[in-house]
């Protein structure tokens, strides 16, 4: 196989030419999270990694554990009342 994985660092390891001919896929894995190396030879010169986004669940929830650490935590009492308001 072309590919070098190297599991504890999530990296894969390509050599120049496969990375041209398997840009599109190593573009998908890398999308889904994994590291890319690009070697010339033995030497690596370049890494693909995904960027943030802002989109990106991870930052998504850590924005929202955030906000929430600020607020007092509700009771299950209170959750009982919220949905019983209005009701008769």
């Amino acid at each position: 196989m072309w590919l070098t994985n190297l599991a504890r660092t999530r990296a894969t390891t390509v050599k120049v030419s496969e990375a041209k001919t398997h840009l599109s896929e190593l573009l998908a894995r890398v999308e889904a999270g994994e590291e890319v190396i690009i070697a010339r030879g033995n030497d690596p010169i370049a890494r693909l990694s995904r960027l943030a986004m802002e989109t990106d669940w991870q930052l998504l929830l850590s924005e929202v554990r955030a906000s929430r650490a600020k607020v007092a935590a509700v009771t299950h009492d209170e959750i009982l009342s919220w949905r019983d308001e209005g009701r008769r």
